[in-house]
């Protein structure tokens, strides 16, 4: 099979799945489980159930104590929780009621499992030594509550399901304050609409920020990554809702407490024992692809989280393919010098960069070599992806350099060429024509690594879909869209390195000057 066949072939695959999964092709009661399948009536059932959980939450830590004969899994975003209770990967789950009441306004498939489970007062976090700015929000909190606006905010936020946000007077314009949040954490506490964080928290770091004259600056982390994060001093406070444990003690200064929140049990209504909710009629096949694009895409402007998305990471994969290009190329000198100065330490970079996951590089380079300086995380992420191309870009230049006969390097010494020279003109040309096959796909491996990003909050296109999903709850449709849109970036960018490929080909030359 040919190029395009191959190339036409695979669109059409893609657009086939992308319409049967938008479109509920895949239904959860097809999907294999395990475990047992009997009713849930109270949290007691949970006993031998597959429970999820939020990865690092008091909810995972209740979980694990009260049902030791349960299966906990742990998830590190709210919206792959419930999807897990959606396709019938986890039987129950435990969150926060205040959340679960929003979520269940929109979506009449989750009901609770029996009473609340515990009680918890929730705070926001500070770094240990940063005891002035703890002191001066406990001041802040004080205040709002004596006059009056603290209990504006519990009623617009918590008892009336407010869904915008109110005329605030403007931040601070001092030094910002790097805040960590969960956009996907979920009204009433914080949620992104219209490409815009809304909810109870965000209001409160708004007004905080005007009460001590500083701006706020969002910081988009995974929930177990947080307290690392304010312990490396990448963020200067967590608003996500925490609640206080004497192990985050260790970590982390809390403030005072500012709110009460009750865990519970909860799972799809159909497996609950007291559930005596109809089975709704199936919609249509194009009712549901219409009602899936208008809910990811359309509703709410999600399309501009796409955008945003889709600009990062073509930001993160160019740059760092261009810096670790560049880099590269100089271990390739040193990696073949005959000093051994230079040459042992391009064999160790090579050895330790092609032996580490590029996640925990990300990661290192992030909290602990950056730790201590505020940088952009998309610079990190380049600087990251950068250092990890080039030390396979190394050993593919090193390989097509050895593969050109040294004769020919002799050859042209011989006929008066300086060594740069020669390698300019003789050995760099052929070098070019034989490594670009296996560039490109390192190239396109490159793309595809960018989708992990989203650890050290950036948003790239697959965080951009996990916003999506914690709203729509449609597990398919944001996965296909954004697999879709990078195999279209994949596809683009390969088909300028192939048409590089052509015009470096000696035949291809000919050919064309033939015409």
């Amino acid at each position: 099979m040919n190029k395009p066949m191959r190339v036409t072939s695979l669109l059409i695959y893609l657009a086939v799945l992308f319409l049967c999964t938008a479109a509920g092709g895949c239904n959860s009661n097809q999907l294999p489980t395990s475990g047992s399948r009997s009713m849930l009536a109270t949290a007691n059932d949970l006993q031998d159930k597959r429970i999820a959980v939020l990865q690092g939450s008091t909810h995972e830590m209740y979980a694990t104590r009260h049902y030791p004969g349960a299966t906990v899994l742990q998830y590190k975003s709210v919206s792959d929780m419930l999807l897990a209770l959606k396709s019938g990967k986890a039987d129950a789950a435990i969150y926060s009621r205040d959340e679960l009441m929003e979520y269940m306004r929109d979506n009449d498939e989750f009901g609770f499992v029996g009473g609340p489970l515990y009680r918890t007062p929730i705070s926001i976090a500070f770094h240990q030594q940063d005891a002035g700015l703890l002191l001066s929000f406990n001041r802040f909190l004080q205040q709002i509550r004596t006059d009056g606006t603290y209990d504006g905010m519990l009623k617009r936020w918590m008892q009336q399901g407010a869904v915008g946000m109110p005329k605030l007077t403007a931040a601070g314009t001092g030094k910002p304050l790097v805040v960590g949040i969960l956009s996907d954490n979920g009204l009433p506490f914080i949620v992104m609409k219209e490409n815009r964080l809304i909810g109870f928290n965000i209001e409160l770091m708004e007004r905080f920020g005007a009460f001590c004259n500083r701006s706020i600056k969002y910081a988009d982390i995974e929930f177990g990554s947080q307290i690392a994060a304010l312990a490396g001093h990448k963020i200067d406070m967590i608003a996500t809702p925490l609640a206080i444990t004497e192990e985050r003690k260790k970590r982390v200064a809390f403030s005072a407490p500012y709110y009460t929140v009750d865990s519970l049990a909860f799972a799809l209504k159909k497996n609950i024992a007291t559930n005596k909710s109809l089975t709704p009629s199936a919609p249509s096949f194009l009712s549901k692809l219409v009602t899936s694009f208008q809910s990811n895409i359309i509703h709410e402007r999600r399309y501009l989280l796409i955008l945003d998305g889709l600009k990062t990471t073509v930001v993160i994969s160019v740059f760092a393919t261009l810096f670790g290009t560049l880099l590269g190329a100089l271990i390739c000198f040193m990696r073949m010098a005959k000093s051994r100065l230079l040459s042992a330490p391009a064999r160790l970079y090579i050895a330790i960069l092609r032996g580490t996951p590029v996640l925990v590089l990300l990661m290192l380079i992030f909290y602990v070599v950056f730790a201590s300086i505020n940088i952009n995380p998309v610079i990190v992420a380049v600087i990251a992806f950068g250092m990890n191309f080039g030390a396979y870009t190394a050993e593919i230049f090193r390989t097509g350099i050895e593969g050109v006969e040294k004769g020919q390097t002799e050859a042209g010494i011989s006929l008066g060429f300086t060594r740069t020279s020669t390698f300019l003109h003789i050995v760099l040309p052929q070098m070019v024509r034989r490594i670009l096959p296996v560039y490109k796909g390192e190239f396109i491996s490159l793309v595809k690594m960018t989708s992990i990003v989203g650890y050290i909050a950036v948003q790239d296109l697959t965080k951009a879909s996990d916003i999506i999903r914690s709203r729509t709850f449609d597990a398919f449709f944001p996965l296909v869209m954004v697999a879709i849109l990078y195999f279209l970036i994949s596809w683009t960018l390969m088909q300028s390195l192939e048409y590089l490929e052509r015009i470096t080909d000696p035949k291809y030359k000919k050919r064309k000057a033939g015409r």
